[in-house]
């Protein structure tokens, strides 16, 4: 029942609108604008203004004709970089892309419109749906900041399908990590680095050995770590008195993922200490992991009508983050939906109206469904 044209020009249009994270006010006026003329209500909240962002998060409930639990269904209105000026190309094949300048930003704005569609295609033909929650994020593509600072008591599902996962639809992670992101600053001496270096401290170097011992990669089994920048000197003459490192730590069990940045912490001291300086390591966890069961009504529900619609319902760990990581930390049970998205954060980034209309139809037959 999925109306492919109407959806992929929605689609199109969100696109278009510029949605770096912190900015977010074009697609949020779009979108409540859409859900207005369907005589849905939207709120807003101040988590733009927590965050120093232009919008909040986007909330609405739904009253259902079917007798049924409410369940959630969400997707982020932020793309990442670079974000402005964005055009999808539809070719012939039904490929969709950027011009090749900007990321398409079918991550999430294939799930916002997938979504969209479905709840057009129930209202305008007086379908009965059972009760339905939404939460548009904004600023997930760094670290889930928005959906963060959402009130969680405000919501009465307890099953949430997260509309903002790469792959093929029918799809679903039904895993994710803990993330840990940690900052090393290295103190060193200055001084001038032809007739005085004896006299300096040099921090590079001890950022460099450090980053030379930690752990990079697929450390163990459901770890996984990265050192991502370096940066400091001031000039060739000078022995640089401070670096600084940034990277991460990803992990599904959290008790090893700390373990893994405490030995970071170690690293680093001992190599600043070595050649006479100090360190700083300050760490955070991001988002914590979650573990959705496929005993659980939203993985059975999602599988059974994946089955029906000749989908391969199949769930698996990612260890990307999302929205879900946040939401699971609130006692929902959620998964993390395929939605025809491809080559995320990249400029060759695409989807294809096929599979759109894939998951459009996926979101409709789940509002729909009676279990």
């Amino acid at each position: 029942m999925i109306n492919s044209k109407r959806l992929i020009e929605t689609f199109k249009e969100l696109v278009a609108l510029d949605s770096p994270s912190l900015d977010e006010r074009l697609v949020c006026e779009y979108i409540k604008k859409y859900l207005a003329d369907l005589k849905i209500e939207a709120e807003e909240d101040n988590a733009g203004a927590e965050i120093g962002g232009t919008t909040g998060n986007l909330y609405a409930f739904i009253d259902g004709d079917i007798n049924a639990e409410p369940i959630l269904f969400s997707a982020h209105m932020d793309t990442v970089e670079p974000a402005k000026g964005k055009k999808a190309v539809v070719h012939g094949d039904g490929t969709i892309t950027s011009d090749g300048t900007t990321v398409l930003g079918s991550d999430d704005l294939a799930g916002v419109s997938s979504i969209l569609e479905a709840l057009k295609t129930i209202k305008e033909n007086n379908i009965p749906h059972r009760p339905l929650e939404l939460v548009f994020s904004i600023c997930e593509e760094s670290h889930c900041g928005g959906v963060s600072f959402f009130n969680f008591d405000r919501l009465k599902s307890k099953d949430a399908y997260v509309f903002d996962m790469d792959g093929k639809v029918g799809t679903a992670a039904s895993s994710a990590p803990a993330i840990y992101s940690y900052t090393a600053e290295f103190i060193g001496k200055a001084a001038h680095a032809g007739f005085a270096a004896k006299d300096g401290v040099h921090a590079i170097k001890a950022a460099a050995k450090a980053v030379t011992l930690i752990p990079c990669g697929d450390v163990e089994k459901g770890i996984t770590a990265n050192v991502g920048i370096i940066e400091g000197g001031k000039a060739t003459n000078i022995v640089p008195p401070y670096c600084k490192i940034t990277g991460e730590i990803r992990g599904f069990d959290e008790s090893k993922a700390e373990k893994r940045m405490q030995e970071v912490i170690s690293i680093c001291t001992a190599a600043a200490e070595e050649i006479g300086g100090t360190a700083k390591v300050e760490y955070e966890k991001m988002i914590s992991a979650f573990n959705t069961t496929d005993d659980t009504s939203v993985v059975k529900r999602f599988k059974r009508i994946c089955n029906e619609l000749s989908l391969e319902g199949i769930t698996y760990p990612t260890f990307g983050g999302s929205d879900n990581n946040v939401y699971c930390q609130h006692g929902l049970e959620g998964i993390v939906v395929a939605t025809a998205m491809n080559n995320c954060h990249a400029t060759n980034e695409f989807t294809t109206v096929d599979e759109m209309t894939n998951a459009s139809e996926l979101a409709y037959s789940l509002m729909t469904s009676e279990d």
